[in-house]
C-alpha cells in the first residue's frame, strides 16, 4: 500500500506472477506445543497450493491472496494472523481450512480479486493496452508507407508532388499515386491509409513528407559520417550556382578511401550562402564541418574550379584553407581545364568559333520539329542501306545504328565532339534536309536562314575546320572520359595529360597530310568545291582590304592547322605546368596512404 494507486495493480500482478514462496525441502523447525513438539507440514504446501506462503525468518505461514487484497474485517476468521503475524500454531491445523471459510469469505473474496487480476482479458488497463498497441501498430503501418513511398521518390530523383492533388484528379502526383499504389496492392496498408484514415492523420501533407525527407538526409550523412571513421582522412568537392529562386547555393561532395580500400564518393549536402566571396565559403564549409563532427584538420584534399574566388593565391577559399591546413592540398580539376583548354581555343579563333556557331544553327534548323527529325531519320536510313548495298559501309553487330544530329552541351565541351561525328557521318542527309527548307519553307525567314547556311558549310574552308577540330577533340574527348573515371588517381593522370600532349604535337609535326586528305576526300564525296592549293588565298568581307597575299596552302596549314594546334599546345602547358606536374607527383609519392584519397577527388567533377 505504500505505492501509488495507479501502480498497486502492477505491483499485485508481479506478485501473483511470481506464485506463493513455498519452500518445500527446508528444514521446518520444531515448536513446543504442551508435551508434543510440532513443526509446519510441507504437505500443506500441496493442499493448499495458490495461497499458502511459508516465511523462514518467522516460521510462520501467511497468504498471498489476503496480503494483496485484504479487506478492512478486523480478526474475522483470524484474518489478521494470516497477513500481519502471520500463523504458527502447528498444532491447529483446522484454523488453515477456517481462514479459507465459506464462498464469501474474506479469503475466498480476495482470490477472485486475485483471478481476475490474473485474466488479463477481463483486466480494464489490458484492454486499454491492447487498444493501444493495436492503435500504434496501424500508425506504423500507416508511417511505413509513406516512407516507402518518399524512399523510392529520392532514389529515383523524382519529384512528389503534382498539379492537381485534389481527389477527383486524374493524376495526383508521383506521391499519391504511388500511395494509391499501395493501397490497392497491400491489404494493411489499405485499412489504414487514405480514405481509411482520420482526417487529421492522414500523413500526406507537404510538412509529413518534408519531415521525411529531413530524416532520410539525416540517417543517410550519419552512416556516412559513421563509415568515414574518427582517423581516416577525406577530401571535399565544392561548386556553386544559383538555383531557381535565384539563391546562392554551394554544393559539397566528400571522398575518401573506406576500410576496404574502397574510393567513396558522397553527397553531403546544398548548403545556402549569402554570397560567394572566400570568406562566405569558407564559413559555409566550417558550419557544415560543425554539424557533422568533421574536422578541417582531416581534410587533405581540395576540389573546385577555376574562379578566383575559389583558386585565388590570397584571398581564395582554397588559400585560407590551406592557412589553416596546410596538408589540405588543391587540385583544380584536370577535366574542367581541359575544357577550358578547348574553349580558349574556340573564343579566340574567330573560325573555330564561326565553326561551331554554324554548326550550332545547323542543328537548331534540322532538328526544329518533330516532323523534321522523322525526315532526317528516315533520309538517313535510306542513305546507309543504299551505301551497305554498294558496300561502301560495312555491316555487323552494333555498325550503322540509327542515329540524329546530337545537339552540344552548354558547359561540357566533350559533347561538341559527338556533334561533329554525327554531322560528318550524316552531312549529305543534312544537305539534302537543308535544300528542302530552302525551298519548301513555310517562311521567307526560314527559307534564308536555310539558304546562308548551305552556302555556309558547303564550302571548303567549314570542311577543313570541321575536321581539323574533330580529329583534335577525338584526342581530348578519350582524355576527358579517362580523366573522369571513378578511380582514376593523381600519378597516372598526369602521364595521361603528357601523353596527350605527346599526340597532339605528333599531330602538328606529321598529321597535316592525313587531315588535308580526308578534307578533300570530304569534299569529291559531296561535291564541294576545292580551291586550288597554289592559288592566292581571298579573304571574305572587310578582310579583303587588310588581308596578306598568301597561297591557299599557306593559309589552311599555316594559318589553321599550325595556329590551332600550337594555341591548343600552349594553353595546355599554361594550365598543366612541368612544375605544378613534379609537386604533385613529389607529393602522391611522399604520402602514398594519402595521395589516392587526396587528389581523385578532383578528377570526377
Amino acid at each position: 500500500m505504500d505505492y501509488n494507486a495507479n501502480d498497486r495493480d502492477q505491483i499485485r500482478r508481479a506478485y501473483l506472477q511470481k506464485g506463493p514462496c513455498q519452500r518445500r525441502y527446508h528444514n521446518f523447525l520444531q515448536k513446543s506445543f504442551g508435551q508434543k513438539l510440532w513443526r509446519f507440514n510441507q504437505a500443506w504446501f500441496s493442499e493448499f497450493p495458490n495461497w499458502l506462503e511459508y516465511n523462514v525468518a518467522k516460521d510462520a505461514t501467511f497468504c498471498l491472496c489476503c496480503y494483496l487484497f485484504k479487506p478492512d474485517i478486523g480478526d474475522q476468521a483470524d484474518g489478521d494472523s494470516f497477513v500481519g503475524e502471520g500463523f504458527s500454531n502447528w498444532k491447529k491445523k483446522e484454523k488453515i481450512r477456517t481462514h479459507v471459510g465459506g464462498p464469501n469469505s474474506a479469503h475466498n473474496q480476495a482470490s477472485s480479486k486475485c483471478q481476475d487480476l490474473l485474466n488479463q482479458n477481463q483486466h480494464s488497463q489490458t484492454i486499454f493496452f491492447k487498444q493501444f498497441d493495436q492503435a500504434r501498430i496501424e500508425y506504423r503501418t500507416h508511417l511505413n508507407s509513406s516512407i516507402d513511398c518518399v524512399k523510392f521518390l529520392l532514389r529515383q530523383g523524382l519529384e512528389f508532388r503534382g498539379h492537381d492533388e485534389f481527389e477527383n484528379s486524374s493524376n495526383q502526383g508521383k506521391f499519391l499515386e504511388l500511395l494509391k499504389f499501395l493501397v490497392d496492392h497491400n491489404e494493411d496498408v489499405k485499412v489504414v491509409a487514405l480514405s481509411n484514415a482520420s482526417q487529421n492523420l492522414k500523413l500526406i501533407s507537404p510538412d509529413i513528407k518534408k519531415g521525411i525527407v529531413n530524416v532520410a538526409a539525416f540517417e543517410t550523412i550519419n552512416v556516412i559520417i559513421r563509415d568515414l571513421g574518427d582517423t581516416l582522412f577525406f577530401s571535399i568537392l565544392i561548386d556553386e550556382a544559383r538555383d531557381i529562386s535565384i539563391n546562392e547555393q554551394m554544393t559539397v561532395i566528400i571522398r575518401y578511401v573506406d576500410k576496404k580500400s574502397q574510393v567513396i564518393e558522397h553527397f553531403l549536402g546544398i548548403e545556402h550562402v549569402a554570397n560567394t566571396n572566400a570568406l562566405s565559403l569558407k564559413q559555409a564549409v566550417e558550419n557544415l564541418f560543425s554539424r557533422l563532427r568533421l574536422s578541417i584538420s582531416k581534410l587533405q584534399g581540395q576540389g573546385y574550379d577555376g574562379g578566383r574566388n575559389m583558386q585565388g593565391e590570397f584571398n581564395g577559399l582554397k588559400t585560407l584553407i590551406l592557412k589553416e591546413n596546410p596538408c589540405a592540398y588543391y587540385v583544380y580539376c584536370f577535366a574542367h581545364q581541359l575544357q577550358l583548354a578547348l574553349l580558349t581555343v574556340a573564343k579566340n579563333r574567330n573560325q573555330i568559333a564561326l565553326l561551331f556557331t554554324l554548326v550550332s544553327n545547323v542543328v537548331n534548323v534540322v532538328e526544329a520539329s518533330c516532323k523534321r527529325r522523322d525526315i532526317v531519320r528516315e533520309k538517313q536510313a535510306a542513305k546507309v542501306a543504299e551505301a551497305l548495298n554498294t558496300e561502301e559501309l560495312s555491316s555487323g553487330q552494333g555498325l550503322n545504328q540509327e542515329t540524329t544530329l546530337k545537339r552540344a552541351g552548354d558547359t561540357r565541351w566533350g559533347s561538341h565532339y559527338g556533334t561533329l561525328v554525327s554531322l560528318a557521318s550524316m552531312f549529305s542527309t543534312v544537305i539534302d534536309m537543308l535544300e528542302m527548307i530552302s525551298e519548301n519553307g513555310s517562311n521567307s525567314k526560314q527559307r534564308a536562314e536555310a539558304n546562308v547556311l548551305l552556302d555556309s558549310i558547303q564550302s571548303f574552308e567549314f570542311v577543313f575546320n570541321l575536321h581539323l577540330m574533330k580529329t583534335i577533340l577525338a584526342i581530348t574527348s578519350e582524355l576527358s572520359q579517362a580523366l573522369q573515371r571513378k578511380y582514376q588517381d593523381i600519378v597516372n593522370a598526369m602521364n595521361l595529360v603528357q601523353n596527350f600532349k605527346v599526340r597532339l604535337q605528333k599531330m602538328r609535326e606529321s598529321g597535316w597530310t592525313s587531315l588535308l586528305d580526308d578534307s578533300l576526300s570530304f569534299c569529291e564525296k559531296h561535291e564541294i568545291n576545292v580551291p586550288q592549293m597554289e592559288d592566292m588565298f581571298v579573304a571574305q568581307g572587310r578582310q579583303m582590304c587588310n588581308a596578306r597575299e598568301i597561297t591557299n596552302l599557306n593559309y589552311y596549314r599555316a594559318e589553321l592547322f599550325y595556329t590551332v594546334l600550337d594555341m591548343q599546345i600552349q594553353e595546355l602547358n599554361a594550365r598543366f605546368t612541368e612544375s605544378n606536374t613534379e609537386l604533385l607527383l613529389c607529393v602522391a609519392c611522399l604520402n602514398p596512404s594519402n595521395s589516392f584519397s587526396s587528389f581523385d577527388v578532383v578528377l570526377s567533377s
